[in-house]
């Protein structure tokens, strides 16, 4: 049943069977003070159908217009058949998996996320799976402090090209675990964390360095030489990125000489739809030796006496995810539904599917960029090359101009003016492959005759 109610004579009758006088009682050990009191703000309970009601009209009031916003989340084509899956009893109740011989299929799906993550990755474990991409990096930097003995600062080399919301993620939940991040500056002219920018900090024996790849404008870095740099420095690579773009870009287990050595990102792109915000899901790879550092649930295979496959959680005791400050993380639950509709994702599209994706989002974001940059006063930020979003320059502030395209349907893009107030009139736009030639000339269109 979906729920039981309890009635009056319900409650009178449980309660008299326990001795106590009242569901208040039940709380007696919480002080006074602790308590929020009436809530005098919350309106009375509504009937089934007022509810539903209430609810379609919030729901109609979520738009749907022509998006060209990303900077962490993307708007990608989602096959039928992801969410018709993901969303049967078998899965969209599972609980997570502590009693093996109760979950096999839960547990199979998800060793084949975690081959499929490590696939894209070039990494040898994954975990399954963190709340969403910004904790993932908070959780990766504080495994990065626990596994690096050799250099124990806990400092943590951060590029200022990295998406600001991880930022200010890692900033609210590590620096009680001993994390101090350390700004890198990025290259006004190429929008890249430049080797000589880190090299500052030369000796200084940070324990991690952090490579986003593509970083927060859609700028490829030259991760293959921070890679090597801080190696050689003693400090552990962590890699945050976008899996759609590792179907065309270098896996980070293949950066450098020796790979990034904990990889990152946000699951979303695989199969999650915008949905106003979440829920979405955070990936976390790593090499073997620091396996035993890694938050999280990891399943394995194995096989039973009669040498049938068989699937188990390996390598953590479940206390691992429940014990509070003494646990690795309280990763519990967390996001196996999203990682179920990426599995099938990825299974559906494989890895030239995944490709086209890529491709194809690279395509319309040159493309888009072709033609707005031929209106007066809009011009590219950048130089370096870029994935599928790159920074625009405008004759007029950001936030004026995103209102008005608006008012006519599109949401035009990321303004940076608050995050990067230096860059001045700078506009974060992305096409991925769901826009047409259409579309595109309609945000053309439109920005002409806004700026006009």
């Amino acid at each position: 049943m979906p729920f039981i109610p309890h009635t009056e004579t319900d409650v009178k009758e449980m309660l008299a069977a326990i001795r106590a006088p009242s569901i208040d009682a039940l709380f007696d050990e919480i002080p006074a003070a602790l308590r929020c009191g009436a809530l005098e703000k919350i309106p009375e309970g509504l009937g089934e159908m007022a509810v539903t009601q209430l609810m379609q009209t919030r729901a109609q009031a979520d738009s749907f217009a022509l998006n060209f916003i990303g900077a962490g989340a993307y708007e990608h084509h989602i096959p039928a058949a992801v969410w018709e899956i993901t969303t049967r009893g078998e899965f969209y109740s599972a609980y997570t998996p502590y009693q093996a011989e109760a979950s096999q299929g839960t547990l199979q799906l998800l060793y084949e996320y975690q081959t499929m993550i490590c696939g894209l990755t070039g990494m040898e474990v994954s975990n399954a799976s963190m709340y969403d991409g910004a904790s993932a990096l908070g959780e990766a930097l504080l495994m990065a402090v626990r596994a690096n003995k050799q250099n124990g600062s806990g400092v943590a080399l951060m590029p200022r090209a990295v998406n600001p919301l991880y930022r200010d993620v890692v900033a609210a939940t590590t620096p009680a675990q001993g994390v101090q991040q350390q700004f890198v500056d990025y290259d006004a002219g190429s929008g890249q964390t430049l080797l000589a920018a880190l090299q500052a900090h030369e000796g200084s024996k940070p324990t991690a360095v952090v490579i986003q790849q593509p970083n927060f404008f859609g700028v490829l870095e030259d991760v293959d030489a921070i890679t090597d740099w801080a190696h050689a420095q003693g400090a552990l690579v962590v890699a945050v990125v976008n899996p759609t773009s590792l179907a065309v870009l270098k896996a980070p287990g293949q950066w450098g000489a020796k790979g990034a050595d904990i990889v990152c990102g946000e699951g979303q792109p695989l199969g999650a739809p915008l949905s106003s915000g979440g829920p979405y899901f955070g990936f976390l790879t790593t090499k073997m030796a620091y396996v035993r550092e890694m938050p999280g649930r990891i399943v394995g295979r194995t096989v039973d006496l009669e040498g049938r496959p068989g699937y188990t959680l390996t390598l953590q005791a479940r206390e691992q995810h429940i014990r509070r400050a003494k646990a690795k993380s309280n990763i519990c639950t967390n996001q196996g539904l999203l990682v179920t509709a990426a599995t099938i994702y990825m299974s559906l599209l494989g890895p030239d599917g995944l490709a086209q994706v890529a491709s194809a989002s690279i395509a319309n974001t040159r493309a888009l960029i072709g033609q707005l940059t031929t209106i007066a006063g809009v011009a590219p930020a950048f130089a370096a090359a870029h994935f599928h979003e790159t920074v625009l320059r405008l004759p007029q502030p950001v936030a004026g101009v995103l209102e008005k395209l608006a008012a006519r349907g599109i949401f035009g893009g990321c303004d940076l003016s608050a995050a990067y107030p230096e860059l001045g009139n700078a506009l974060l736009v992305c096409a991925t492959e769901t826009k047409t030639p259409e579309q595109l000339a309609r945000y053309r269109d439109a920005l002409a005759d806004v700026l006009a």
